[in-house]
């Protein structure tokens, strides 16, 4: 039998190792920065073109590299941050496997220029699917510039399975937001399509989070410091008032390095029990700092996952940390136990110094206040003239008259009832039809009915626009204002007007005619989080999300009261819509029962 296991090339193995490393452009931007700061670099400059598929370039000032280490780089498994296994447990780097720069160049083409501060020359590599191109001395300033081209360009179907330039842009500032928040006392700046997007200046903390997030942002933290033996925990939480449906701005960092816990955040909903509307996520900015043997990094090649050595002490320091922030600056509701010093009984006070008398109490016994206005003002609409002492009376002392104006009240009310639809427990609405009745869920219809003016006005563009008698500002982050920029058109085809774009608010003018003012931001919000997790690769992809988004969110829900004329406007309107079946989502919006289903309930 001849072999048949053979050793595979560098170039594939690179490639293989690629798909774990490199997922998508962010991966790519989150290695580069963060070997920028290992490098200990002050300021670091991000450039992109085309959401990173066409450039991803970081340039910094930090130490740079020799000629021989520039080199050495780009091989799997070669680094400088660690030199043996028991470095893995003593981490102070970011990186610490070897294998990014190795994965990047199998999958792109790479131009790096390097210098160290003491060198008068740099060096200058160009690789393209990891074949070294070209090698020469530069001249070129302190630091490193690592510049990422056509990325994915050899592996087209890791490039074709990539989203739309508008979600791979939000996931590298996701990324990019990360490492910012993590070191503040670093410089960044980001540009993308030659627009600035971020330009972070060195500062504390807080400072730090209001750039990234905006202005408004620095009157809904309140700060958190603890320290232990085990833990020391800084950051700050959002105001309960200001938490947020999806989970959006929540960071835990463990000495400066992201990462996820489902966990750790289980601590911190905990401790906000009893403060957050149902539904609602609170925000955090946590930075935990513990000793580097306690933790164990090494488990996914994201880095994002970490593993304690006493997690269940961490959550319980955690929660009471959160909760003791909460009650320090008066966050949390606290019950009032100040003394009324006029309720107080005088020291001079003797019980015995004088006799009280017991108070007389006198009462009317023919005192009735309903005896003569109760007689006036109640008039029944069947006389009764003496009391009846049998039940026979019952049959043999009605009064034909009587009789005869409850029939014809009876009559009245009969003719009065014209309702043909039934809403039942605030959430369906029963119409009645030839064969039978329809249940309708009103928030399913609602929301097809609303998705179909929606996009008939943002594709047809003729939707109705009402203008503001006092233009809104809202406030975004800088990530926040890029994407809805990218969607201006869409959303003027919406019926929006905008007036002004800022690096961190939007000013609105006009919306449309189905928007109350007081749902702007509202709409708003949920559109990027929905424009996030859809996957538009068409133009008319961002509209369909956009009239699902709109739709979701303005249609009635459950639990809202409807008139009979908005029942039957309800119907009306959900049978004229071209697909009236299911709702924007896929679930059935109305139910149809026959006579014959209704009888074989009772004959079953």
């Amino acid at each position: 039998m001849s072999d048949i296991i053979q050793l595979l090339p560098d170039h594939v193995a690179n490639q293989i190792a690629a798909g774990e490393v490199v997922q998508r452009p962010a991966s790519v931007v989150k290695e580069l920065i963060e070997n920028a700061i290992d490098a200990g670099a002050t300021n670091i400059k991000l450039l992109l073109k085309d959401a990173g598929k066409t450039l991803i370039q970081v340039i910094d000032d930090g130490k740079g590299m020799s000629a021989t280490d520039a080199r050495m780089s780009f091989e799997r498994h070669a680094t400088s941050k660690i030199q043996k296994a028991e470095d893995l447990f003593n981490l102070s780097t970011k990186g610490f496997r070897g294998e990014a720069l190795a994965s990047i160049a199998a999958i792109s083409h790479v131009e790096l220029k390097t210098k160290p501060a003491e060198d008068e020359l740099g060096t200058g590599i160009k690789i393209e699917g990891s074949k070294v191109i070209s090698q020469d001395f530069i001249s070129t300033g302190k630091g490193t510039s690592f510049a990422v081209k056509n990325l994915f360009y050899n592996i087209p179907a890791r490039r074709n399975f990539l989203k739309s330039d508008t979600v791979e842009t939000r996931h590298i500032i996701d990324e990019f937001q990360r490492v910012a928040l993590a070191h503040p006392d670093i410089s960044f700046l980001l540009h993308h399509n030659n627009n600035e997007v971020y330009h972070l200046k060195q500062g504390n903390l807080r400072q730090r989070i209001v750039a990234v997030f905006g202005t408004k942002m620095n009157e809904k933290l309140v700060p958190i410091n603890e320290k232990t033996d085990l833990v020391s925990i800084q950051g700050f939480i959002a105001k309960p008032e200001f938490s947020k449906r999806k989970r959006g701005e929540q960071f835990f960092f463990v000495n400066n390095r992201f990462i996820k816990s489902s966990y750790l955040n289980h601590a911190v909903v905990s401790a906000f029990d009893g403060l957050l509307e149902s539904g609602a996520h609170p925000s955090y900015f946590l930075y935990l700092t513990v000793p580097s043997s306690s933790i164990d990094i090494n488990i996914h090649p994201t880095k994002t996952e970490i593993k304690f050595d006493n997690e269940k002490v961490l959550y319980a320091i955690l929660r009471a940390t959160v909760k003791h922030s909460l009650g320090q600056y008066n966050v949390a509701p606290v019950l009032d136990f100040n003394r009324d010093a006029g309720l107080d009984t005088p020291y001079s006070f003797q019980p015995n110094s004088k006799t009280t008398a017991i108070p007389k109490i006198s009462v009317d016994p023919d005192f009735n206040p309903f005896k003569e206005e109760f007689q006036k003002e109640i008039n029944f609409p069947f006389k009764r003239e003496k009391q009846t002492q049998s039940w026979e009376s019952l049959y043999t002392d009605v009064d034909t008259s009587d009789a005869g104006q409850s029939a014809s009240l009876f009559e009245h009310l009969e003719e009065e009832k014209t309702q043909k639809t039934f809403q039942i427990q605030r959430k369906y609405v029963m119409s009645l039809i030839k064969s039978g009745v329809v249940l309708i869920n009103q928030s399913l219809a609602h929301q097809r009915i609303l998705y179909e003016q929606f996009l008939e006005s943002i594709t047809v563009k003729e939707a109705n626009s009402q203008q503001l008698l006092f233009p809104v500002q809202i406030s975004f982050s800088s990530a926040e204002i890029e994407m809805i920029y990218t969607i201006k058109t869409e959303l003027e085809n919406a019926g929006f007007s905008f007036d002004e774009f800022t690096k961190d608010s939007v000013t609105i003018k006009g919306i449309p005619v189905s928007v109350t003012e007081s749902k702007i931001s509202i709409i708003l919000e949920e559109l990027l989080n929905d424009m996030n997790l859809e996957v538009p690769d068409a133009s008319f992809s961002h509209f369909d999300v956009m009239a699902k988004s709109f739709s979701k969110t303005l249609a009635i829900k459950t639990g809202t009261r409807l008139s009979e004329k908005e029942q039957e406007s309800l119907v009306n309107d959900l049978f004229s819509c071209k697909e009236p079946t299911i709702s924007p989502f896929g679930k059935a919006s109305f139910k149809t029962l026959t006579l014959q289903q209704i009888d074989h309930l009772f004959n079953s």
